[in-house]
């Protein structure tokens, strides 16, 4: 019993080093809307803001001279253009939300204020995940098609390219939000997407499909009210990882879960797999 045991010690300590430290963390951002943003743009911008915020408190930034500088407006109001930093210069990222988002929402001299608090799990970066190339297309299957800016009807295909054998997934979410699965493909039971290095992917075109022609899903985005603002996210690892659990409640959309569930999956699934890489992109659609 004995050697059992120690035998299941050392099963289980080389996980346990192998899992990399996430971190609470905690931001806050007041973004000054300009008049061309809508109250969800603006509530969309001050919460990235505040997650980034929140990622250079804690985890500093590459460059050490953007390290939240922020300039002035001739009102003496933080001018959102002049924000420093970006995604691309913290060395965190961000896991997954604790909680839901605080917003207190203002008017100042006729100008659109956001101040937005939120936390979450995050951990630094370790340059582990592996990075890969994704690119939105609108209304085309070529490359010179990429474009984040739709309108009502338009097609939507995804070129996607990775160095290394993996899998990949792809969720968007909306306004609701709630997530959707675009891949893997509704009717494909294995619940994995594997691709190959160096291959060039074109998903949801039935005639460039590779493997999997029978099983494709096509997209066409479509806006209900004036203008929606969504996200996609394009999900990718080398080791094989399963997507999130989800439902078909519409025959006409594809399977979804909540926003809350399909963070939590996320989270957990990168903190598991620390060459899991991500990449979301906004997309705008307009009705007209």
């Amino acid at each position: 019993m004995k050697k059992y045991t120690s035998l299941l010690f050392l099963l289980i300590f080389p996980l346990t080093l192998s899992a990399q430290k996430t971190e609470k963390v905690c931001g806050e951002y007041t973004y000054y809307a300009p008049a061309d943003k809508t109250l969800e743009q603006a509530k969309q911008i001050a919460l990235e803001r505040a997650k980034i915020q929140a990622l250079a408190d804690e985890f500093g930034t590459i460059v050490s001279q953007s390290n939240a500088t922020l300039m002035q407006n001739e009102n003496g109001k933080t001018d959102s253009h002049f924000f420093s930093l970006s995604n691309s210069e913290v060395k965190g990222e961000w896991l997954e939300d604790q909680g839901e988002p605080e917003y207190q929402i203002n008017y100042e001299q006729g100008m659109l204020v956001i101040k937005c608090s939120v936390c979450g799990k995050a951990r630094a970066i370790t340059n582990k995940a592996v990075d890969f190339t994704a690119l939105i297309l609108r209304n085309g299957t070529e490359e010179k098609f990429a474009s984040v800016d739709f309108r009502n009807g338009d097609d939507m295909f995804l070129f996607f390219q990775a160095p290394t054998d993996g899998y990949i997934a792809v969720y968007l979410v909306d306004q609701t939000p709630t997530a959707y699965c675009l891949l893997p493909y509704q009717s494909d039971g294995n619940g994995q997407q594997p691709v190959k290095h160096g291959e060039k992917y074109v998903f949801f075109s039935p005639k460039l499909a590779k493997d999997t022609k029978s099983l494709v899903d096509e997209y066409t985005l479509t806006c209900s009210g004036t203008i929606e603002h969504n996200q996609v996210y394009v999900i990718f690892s080398p080791n094989p990882f399963t997507k999130a659990l989800d439902s078909q409640q519409n025959s006409s959309l594809p399977r979804q879960l909540s926003y809350e569930d399909f963070s939590k999956w996320l989270g957990k699934c990168r903190k598991r797999d620390e060459k899991m890489g991500m990449k979301r992109m906004d997309i705008e659609i307009k009705k007209n």
